[in-house]
Parts: C-alpha cells; sequence; structure tokens
C-alpha cells in the first residue's frame, strides 16, 4: 500500500514563549522488507528555529530544534510518501515460552532490535504481580510464543475498555490495567508488561493509523491518528511480529511505524522544554491517503 502521509501537530501557547527546544520523533522509518520511505520533510514553523537531524539508539530518526525568539505558536508539519509492504505469512515455528530464554541468550547481539533491549522492566513498564498472575493465567501450557501473544492481544482488547477521558500521557501502567481502561498507549504497555513477565521480550510501537469512516459517511480530512501498538520477539525463526491490541489484530498495512522503543519514553513524538508563564494547547491532524500506483 502506497501512501501520502500529511501530519501537523503542534502547540498554541496563552502567551509568548521566550524559547524553547524541542526533540522531535515523526519522520516514519524505513524497515527492510516492510516499509519504505520514497520521500519524507519535515517542517518547523516559526522558519527561524534551529535544527539538527540524527537518530536515536534504537534507530529512530529524530529532529532537535531550538528557537530563540518568543513565539506564541509553534507546528511541525510531516509530508511524507510511504509505501507499506504486505507482511510476509505468519509460519508458527516458535518455541514454547519456557524455551524462549534459551533462543534469547543465543543471540550474540546487542543491536537495536536485539531481543535483550526489550525484555527487562523499562521507565513506565515495572514489574506488576497482578498483571504476571494474569497473563499466566492466559499462558496455557502446550501455548508457542506466537499463540501466547496472539492470546495476551485478544484478552487485553476484550477485557480493556477504550475511554479517551480516562487516561493521561502519564498515566502508569498498573493504574490503566487495575481500571481496565485507557488508550492506544496504555493497551501497549499493559501488552509489553504481560509479554515481559512471561519472558516474552516486547517493544512499543508508535506510528499512524489508517481509519475507516462509518458506512455512508465521507472520510473528514485530519480524522486518520497517531497510534501505539507492540512488537513481540517471537524466537530465532518467527522474530519480530507486531500486534495492535486496541483493534485485536496482527499489524497490516493499515499501520505505518514511525518509531519503537522500550516504551513510550524512547519514541515520545514530541518532547520540549519551554520558558512558559501561560497555558498550552495541542493540536493535530493526520491523513494517511491511499496512492494508486501508475
Amino acid at each position: 500500500m502506497l501512501y501520502d502521509v500529511r501530519m501537523t501537530i503542534g502547540y498554541a501557547y496563552g502567551g509568548p514563549v521566550s524559547g524553547g527546544r524541542h526533540l522531535l520523533r515523526l519522520v516514519p522509518a524505513a524497515i527492510p522488507g516492510r516499509q519504505r520511505i520514497i520521500a519524507a520533510g519535515l517542517e518547523v514553523r516559526p522558519g527561524e528555529a534551529a535544527r539538527s537531524d540524527g537518530s536515536d539508539f534504537f534507530g529512530n530518526a529524530t529532529c532537535a530544534v531550538t528557537i530563540a525568539i518568543p513565539h506564541d505558536r509553534i507546528d511541525f508539519v510531516l509530508r511524507a510518501r510511504v509505501e507499506r509492504l504486505p507482511a510476509p505469512a505468519l509460519f508458527d515455528g516458535s518455541p514454547a515460552p519456557a524455551a524462549l530464554a534459551e533462543e534469547i541468550a543465543a543471540v550474540a547481539s546487542l543491536a537495536p532490535d536485539a531481543p535483550h533491549h526489550f525484555l527487562s522492566p523499562s521507565p513506565r513498564i515495572a514489574p506488576l504481580p497482578a498483571l504476571r498472575d494474569w497473563a499466566r493465567a492466559i499462558a496455557v501450557r502446550g501455548m508457542t510464543t506466537l499463540e501466547t501473544v496472539t492470546a495476551i492481544n485478544a484478552a487485553i482488547h476484550d477485557g480493556m475498555r477504550y475511554d479517551p477521558s480516562a487516561t493521561t500521557v502519564d498515566t502508569p501502567m498498573a493504574e490503566a490495567f487495575a481500571a481496565r481502561h485507557g488508550v492506544c498507549q496504555d493497551f501497549s504497555h499493559v501488552m509489553i508488561g504481560a509479554l515481559r513477565e512471561l519472558g516474552i521480550p516486547a517493544a512499543y510501537v508508535s506510528g499512524f493509523l489508517r481509519t475507516e469512516p462509518p458506512p455512508g459517511q465521507p472520510r473528514l480530512e485530519g480524522a486518520d491518528a497517531m497510534h501505539a501498538w507492540v512488537s513481540a520477539w517471537c524466537g530465532a525463526e518467527a522474530g519480530w511480529v507486531d500486534f495492535d491490541p486496541t483493534n485485536r489484530l496482527v499489524v497490516s498495512q493499515d499501520h505505518v511505524t514511525v518509531a519503537r522503543g522500550r516504551d513510550y519514553s524512547d519514541v515520545a513524538p514530541v518532547r520540549g522544554v519551554l520558558r512558559i508563564a501561560g497555558s498550552q494547547h495541542l493540536h493535530q491532524s493526520v491523513d494517511l491517503i491511499p496512492v494508486t500506483k501508475p
């Protein structure tokens, strides 16, 4: 699937901001065999910003922005053309979770995608006995790792209520799990925590999701969304497989990957430091527009 990606994310301030520094992770990722970037450009408004493009440890594209002049609004505008390739057919050659530790130990690498980085607790995902007991009750004896991840993915979708008003970006994973509600960030953190409790490496993935309007209604401009899902390492043969617990599915061509890390802290789209005395308001618009190949 070929997409034109158009996204604007920004902030309007209640008063002039005398200066600010931001770290952005907004440009889609190039993933061999899964996602190809044909073109991508990230514009910062106001244009007087100083910027430096680079990448982080996990290979995510970053843009560091410094604005020294007073401003009451800032916008980050992404334009990209991305080809999302069909996912290969899933053949379950994964071991049982109990045998997965041996395959993890055999990975003699600390490359960004090595499973070792995604097994231990991370800043937003701490060990949680209640989550461990819940996950163990789902991981029925005889299941493979891939079957276990699929079951956890379904159980989170079926057992948690999607509620945009229930949590914030800083809500602890334990709180979202206890209340069984939240948004895609919470669903993903809970799934990652559950998989790690079972010894299955799991990563947090940020990106864009192509949405469909209700039958008979037109698509609204800007109505697509930034989204989060989970990538689980299912063994040496199966490798990394992406799951979307919010929608109870294996990630498909409707998902465009931007960044991946241990949890949201590693992939936050915008992080910044401001000198401000007033309020700030977020505005966001996302479009994934299918492009017909010539």
